[in-house]
């Protein structure tokens, strides 16, 4: 466990014991539950807000392949706001699939999309997305998550960093094709 030490007195426990009682707090009012069609709009616009670039049928696709197909493997997931019963808005999304034998790599969790409203950011929905997909993965076999981050998307590696992902023992390697 790291500990942080601040005056001499250690401040793990109090550090570990505020990130539960925001976890708690962020667990009873967001809801992660598999996609549904109905959810599709919602997944396009936000896409469309933080991408500034509309596909909607990538993402028509992507609910065929992660949203109906080999959901023992393949994870399409919506984080809801359970706040207001009355508006329970999309917060969020994250998608992943177990994969294995790429490249010689035992089966793990991949995770290629994770996405969080801009306004729900800081209140768990991430985590909430991350903890739930994790736990699929477990449930399908695997004990090891990836996914992949540009390497100045700063918002995204502080995520994932904060939440344990650290370097792999993989380097991506691209080409241009003429």
């Amino acid at each position: 466990m790291l500990s942080i030490f601040f005056g001499g007195i250690e401040r793990a426990p109090a550090v570990a014991a505020a990130r539960k009682k925001r976890a708690a707090k962020a667990d009873a009012e967001v809801r992660v539950r598999r996609v549904k069609a109905s959810d599709m709009a919602n997944v396009i616009a936000l896409d469309a807000h933080i991408t500034k670039l509309a596909k909607p049928d990538y993402w028509t696709d992507v609910f065929k392949r992660y949203g109906r197909q080999r959901l023992h493997e393949r994870f399409f997931l919506v984080a809801q706001d359970c706040a207001d019963r009355k508006n329970s808005r999309l917060l969020g999304f994250i998608i992943g699939e177990v994969r294995a034998w790429e490249f010689g790599s035992t089966p793990c969790g991949w995770v290629f999309a994770l996405s969080v409203d801009p306004d729900a950011r800081q209140h768990g929905s991430g985590r909430a997305l991350l903890d739930a997909i994790s736990a699929e993965f477990k449930k399908a076999g695997v004990s090891k998550m990836r996914t992949m981050v540009e390497r100045n998307t700063i918002l995204q590696m502080l995520f994932f960093r904060s939440e344990g992902m650290m370097a792999g023992p993989y380097i991506q390697l691209e080409k241009d094709i003429d």
